[in-house]
This record gives structure tokens, C-alpha cells and sequence, in this order.
């Protein structure tokens, strides 16, 4: 990719909603020869020639879901540390489960290497970001998501009462970064101090010379 910012839409599109073929090139073009990828479900891990596995896994995920709706919300590309951000959606469909419907949000954070031979962009790792409610969608579509919620909001709840009931950790916690604080301003202070002394001296000094001088 010359520009990752702008042509991973397209490449996303391609991987996700393309004939075996086109998809197979996709790859091929796209991704380094040992890349890597990265799911809640699966992983390939990183060696020669991983990407024969992004092969199978992109091409397994078409024969489940042969028809996938899927939108590039934002796309974010941090160039110092060749790393790409893309906000997608996407509706997940198994063909042989009859009524089977998987809305899910992702983030994907794609880590690049620059070719400088032809100042080329490729993509060396895949990692997908969901959230609990999202990836649970996949093996519990409707109530999966409702048992997530539930769960959360119970653990909020727990956060709720400890921070309550044990608040005076919080004023013993206040107190020791106060007293920590005052000590460093004071050591600053005495620091400043000597820093003055010493240029009061060297005035003195550098006054001396031209005397004698």
C-alpha cells in the first residue's frame, strides 16, 4: 500500500466480501510472508510462511459466511510506530444455521512494515479487538450478549460497594501522596537554595578576577 490510511477499505472489502481468488491474491499482495493473525477464536502465530494460514482462516471464514456485510467506520494510522487502526462493523451470517445472524463491532490493529525497495506498506500482523458482548455474539447470538451485560453491570455493582465500604484505604492512600508531595517541594526548595548560593559564589568570584585583572 502506498498510502495504508486511505487503500485499507478497499483491502478489507477485498479480503472479506471477494471471489477464493481475488481473496487469495489479496493476501498475497497485502500481507508479509509470515505474518501473523490474531482472534478470540484462532491464532496463527509468527513463522516462515504464516501466512498460508491467514490463507485457510480467511477463506474458512467465506465458506461459513458466504455472504458478510461489513463498513470501515474510521481508520487511524500512528506512521512512527507503523501501526493502523480500523473502527469496523460487520453482520456474520452461517449459511447452514437457519435464522443465524451475528452483528458485531471490532477494532482491528494492523502492525506494518515498510518496504523501502519499492516504499510499499504491508501488513505484518492482524490483530482483532472485540469486546466480550461482541465476540460472544458468534457462539451465543441474542442471550449471549444479555448474559455479558449482566455480568458487567454485576461487577460494577461490586465496585460500588468495596470503593464504599473500604474508603479510609482511599484517605490513607490521599494522605501518604500529600505527605510524598510536600516532601519532594521541599527538596526541590533546598535544591533551588544551593542552586542560588552557588551562582551568588561564582559572581563573587568572576567580580574578584576583574579586580586583579
Amino acid at each position: 500500500m502506498e498510502n495504508p490510511e486511505e487503500e485499507i477499505s478497499g483491502v478489507i472489502h477485498l479480503l472479506t466480501q471477494s471471489p477464493p481468488t481475488t481473496q487469495l491474491e489479496t493476501i498475497e499482495t497485502y500481507f508479509t510472508p509470515n505474518a501473523s493473525f490474531t482472534h478470540p477464536f484462532c491464532r496463527t502465530g509468527k513463522w516462515e510462511n504464516s501466512r498460508f494460514l491467514i490463507q485457510v482462516i480467511y477463506r474458512w471464514y467465506k465458506i461459513m459466511s458466504p455472504r458478510i456485510d461489513i463498513t470501515v467506520h474510521s481508520v487511524a494510522f500512528d506512521k512512527p510506530n507503523l501501526l493502523l487502526y480500523v473502527s469496523i462493523s460487520q453482520v456474520f451470517r452461517i449459511w447452514i444455521v437457519p435464522f443465524y445472524r451475528a452483528p458485531v463491532k471490532l477494532v482491528t490493529v494492523l502492525e506494518l512494515k515498510h518496504n523501502k525497495g519499492d516504499n510499499l506498506y504491508y501488513i505484518d500482523s492482524q490483530n482483532d479487538l472485540y469486546q466480550v458482548d461482541q465476540f460472544v455474539r458468534f457462539i451465543a447470538p441474542g442471550f449471549g450478549k444479555i448474559l455479558v451485560w449482566m455480568w458487567q453491570f454485576w461487577a460494577t455493582f461490586f465496585c460500588l460497594l468495596g470503593a464504599a465500604t473500604l474508603w479510609p484505604i482511599s484517605l490513607v492512600e490521599e494522605y501518604m501522596g500529600s505527605e510524598k508531595q510536600i516532601g519532594a517541594g521541599r527538596r526541590k526548595k533546598r535544591k533551588t537554595a544551593t542552586e542560588e548560593i552557588e551562582e551568588i559564589e561564582l559572581r563573587e568570584l568572576d567580580r574578584m578576577s576583574k579586580r586583579l585583572s
